[in-house]
Formats: C-alpha cells, sequence, structure tokens
C-alpha cells in the first residue's frame, strides 16, 4: 500500500517575519564563485582548473535553536522536570518519542490569546471521537498556521494552557506540536494580563508545565490543516546539539493511500 508524506515543517527563512524583531535568522550564501576561491585558498586547486571556474555553494547561517520548526527539550522550559528531576537536554530525549500515532485538534476557532484549558482540550477529544493514548504525537492546528510569512503572525492564535499541557501529559502524551509561534499564548498578551492581575503564573504557564512533568513539543508547524483527527504517523527527529534546549526537526505525517 502506497503511503502519502505531508511535510509538517515551514522553510528557515530570513526574509519572512516569523519571529519577533531581532530573534530571526540570518543567511549568507556564498554562490560558486566564493566556492571556487575558497577551495584555491584552502587546497590550492586554480579557480581555473575547477569545473565552470565552480566551487562548492554554501551557506553561513546565524540563527538560534528555535528558528524554524523545532522540537523544544524540557530544559527550555526549566532546570529541572517531573517534580525536581534535571530537565533532559535535546540531545538526550528518546528517539521513540519522536515516532507515533498523529492526533489533529482544530482549535482554529478560538481567538487570538486564547488559553485553552483542560475542559477544552478534552471537549476537542470528545468531538473527534478519540481516547488519548501513551505514545501519540498531539498537533494543534491554530489560526496562526494560515498566517505564516505574515507580518501578524507571532501574535495569531491560541495557545495551550498549564492545566491543558498537565491533561495531556498524564495521559501518556510526551511529544506535542503547534503551528503557532509558541506553545503557550502569544507572549505580548499574556504579559500584559500578567502584569495587569498580578498573577504572574499565567506567564509562560504552557511551558513551565514542564517543571511539574516531562514533555517535548514542536512549534511553527505547517500544513496541519491538511491531515484528518487521527489515521496518520508523525516522525520527527531532532537534531542532536550538545546540552541543547531545542533542535530543527522536518516532522512528516505519513498516511495511507
Amino acid at each position: 500500500m502506497s503511503r502519502r508524506i505531508i511535510d509538517l515543517s515551514v522553510t528557515l527563512d530570513a526574509d519572512i517575519p516569523a519571529d519577533p524583531p531581532g530573534m530571526g535568522p540570518e543567511i549568507t550564501y556564498l554562490g560558486h564563485a566564493e566556492g571556487a576561491a575558497q577551495y584555491e585558498e584552502m587546497f590550492g586547486i586554480p579557480v581555473a582548473h575547477q569545473l565552470d571556474g565552480a566551487g562548492a555553494a554554501v551557506e553561513l547561517l546565524r540563527l538560534t535553536t528555535h528558528n524554524g520548526t523545532h522540537l523544544d527539550a524540557p530544559w527550555h522550559y526549566h532546570p529541572t522536570m517531573d517534580g525536581g528531576k534535571r530537565a533532559i537536554t535535546i540531545d538526550e530525549v528518546p528517539l521513540e518519542w519522536c515516532i507515533g500515532p498523529g492526533v489533529r485538534l482544530d482549535f482554529r476557532h478560538l481567538p487570538d490569546g486564547h488559553v485553552v484549558t483542560a475542559a477544552e482540550m478534552a471537549a476537542e477529544f470528545g468531538r473527534i471521537g478519540h481516547d488519548l493514548r501513551p505514545g501519540e504525537i498531539v498537533l494543534v492546528n491554530t489560526r496562526a498556521g494560515a498566517l505564516y510569512g505574515q507580518p501578524g503572525y507571532v501574535a495569531a492564535g491560541c495557545g495551550i494552557g498549564r492545566e491543558a499541557t498537565l491533561w495531556l501529559a498524564e495521559r501518556g502524551m510526551r511529544v506535542c506540536g503547534t503551528d503557532a509561534w509558541s506553545w503557550d499564548a502569544p507572549l505580548k498578551a499574556v504579559a500584559e494580563k500578567a502584569k495587569a492581575t498580578g498573577d504572574w503564573g499565567l506567564f509562560w504557564e504552557g511551558h513551565k508545565a514542564g517543571a511539574e512533568t516531562v514533555y517535548c513539543h514542536m512549534e511553527k508547524l505547517a500544513n496541519l490543516d491538511r491531515l484528518p483527527a487521527t489515521g496518520f504517523e508523525v516522525i520527527c527527529l531532532p537534531v542532536k546539539i550538545a546540552r541543547g534546549s531545542a533542535g530543527w526537526c522536518r516532522p512528516v505525517a505519513l498516511l495511507d493511500g
């Protein structure tokens, strides 16, 4: 039986507004002419004796592990996880967590800045008629996914709150993801609410749930609207970065037919 592959990653591109100002990647493209000059300098092979005077094209990148589609490790959220254990880094994340049946939740109707509760999470699983099982990878489709690459992307979409994150983890979820910039609701709006109410625990509450449990989440996913609610497999292996808080990944969904 043939299988379809749906790419769930965005393209790493320095020319689109996918991060807050000052936090985006920088990419310097070195063409074949520069590559030929480098080979002449490094190896002594004259440019004229390289095929068509062309060397290797190379890109130089300046970026964080949180640019582009990536998987956050528990170390990103807090120094400890699961009630006091040392939080694991991205190179310590078990690869078996990163392959499993997928579940897609549709929260596109929720307004920007909304924080999903445990009751809303349970209601969405009820709507799609699915009981979450250990090892399943939960993907959250928000309004932000349709705005990727546009100026309003970073501030768009709902976020997953502490109690909803714990609800998922209590049922054996270890990897999840969102098409929004953050697993939490847009941080500027959350920060303003925390300052206005004095409830500082509202800020980054979905991430900070990792201090109480253990889980990883992906951010800046793509094409979630092309997925069914269930019936597909997700593969989302992160790049190994020593002691890293995150690793870039190119997640894919595999569907039969």
